[in-house]
């Protein structure tokens, strides 16, 4: 596997996405596969530590452009963890009922417990992207002190920022670690597949005339993404941009990036059998071999 830096794809320091590359060659996709075969079965022995530990509970968000692989990589990432202990959370247009509290309602019930992983698919964060490339959405909020255009502005903005950044530090300091990950996609690769969801049937049913419409916004959607990052990238919830063009890589330098963060956790370990049990291990592996029970 290639040489490994997470200060490479770790955002501490503002960042203009224009700059930051889409694309990576780490080898041959045979070869991508089975190391994040490999890397993969080790982030999943440290879940099952953590399931075991109790004391933590892990939150990665994903975010991207659409097309940029959030639903395969899940697939691919996590195939080798217990079921028990990971759940996936797809956030799509808030119903009535989310609509009826606020934003960030809907996304707190679905935190994780401890000792589980919990994974927002689209996350908290299009309340500061879908939103603000359209800003007439938040008048269907029915929030006090907004009631045109004019009263969603920079100071709204700023607020809404404040807001996420003290909600994400809250959770952490009760215990949750929060990874962010952007899927940094090209506008060229984000064209090469949607042409390929219209020339494949199978892929026929992932593609929506809206598509298009919001590609149209691409530089309006940049330009939120490197404002939400470069304002909500913190030590205790830090964001890592990860090239996208090439999905085998993507997923690659994902779940590296997961193994790196969580293996700083020296404190997780198994718990320790009661003394009282302990001290009858011998007898209780007797009544098993003898075959008595």
């Amino acid at each position: 596997m290639k040489d490994f830096h997470l200060a490479d794809y770790r955002v501490d320091k503002p960042v203009v996405l224009s700059k930051v590359p889409t694309h990576e060659d780490w080898g041959r996709k045979k070869k991508l596969e089975e190391d994040l075969d490999a890397v993969g079965k080790q982030v999943a022995a440290i879940q099952n530590k953590m399931y075991a530990y109790d004391k933590y509970a892990v939150l990665i968000c994903i975010q991207g452009m659409d097309t940029a692989g959030k639903d395969s990589l899940i697939r691919e990432v996590f195939k080798n963890f217990n079921a028990r202990g990971v759940v996936v959370h797809s956030f799509k247009v808030p119903t009535e009922l989310e609509r009826g509290h606020d934003y960030l309602w809907r996304h707190y019930i679905a935190l994780p417990e401890r000792g589980k992983f919990a994974i927002f698919n689209r996350t908290h964060y299009e309340n500061v992207l879908v939103t603000r490339v359209h800003p007439e959405y938040i008048l269907g909020e029915s929030l006090p002190g907004i009631h045109s255009m004019e009263d969603v502005n920079d100071d709204f903005w700023a607020s809404r920022f404040e807001q996420i950044n003290n909600f994400e530090k809250t959770i952490q300091q009760n215990g949750t670690i929060i990874l962010k990950f952007f899927l940094h996609l090209s506008k060229d690769e984000q064209k090469n597949r949607l042409l390929r969801r219209l020339e494949k049937e199978d892929k026929n049913w992932k593609f929506s005339a809206g598509d298009l419409k919001e590609r149209k916004l691409w530089d309006e959607y940049q330009a939120c993404y490197e404002d939400a990052i470069n304002k909500t990238s913190r030590p205790h919830a830090p964001w890592y941009i990860v090239p996208a063009d090439d999905k085998p890589t993507a997923r690659l330098i994902f779940a590296t990036i997961m193994l790196h963060e969580l293996s700083r956790y020296k404190d997780v370990k198994e718990p320790q059998l009661d003394s009282e049990t302990k001290s009858h291990i011998d007898e209780y592996k007797k009544q098993l071999e003898s075959g008595t029970i």
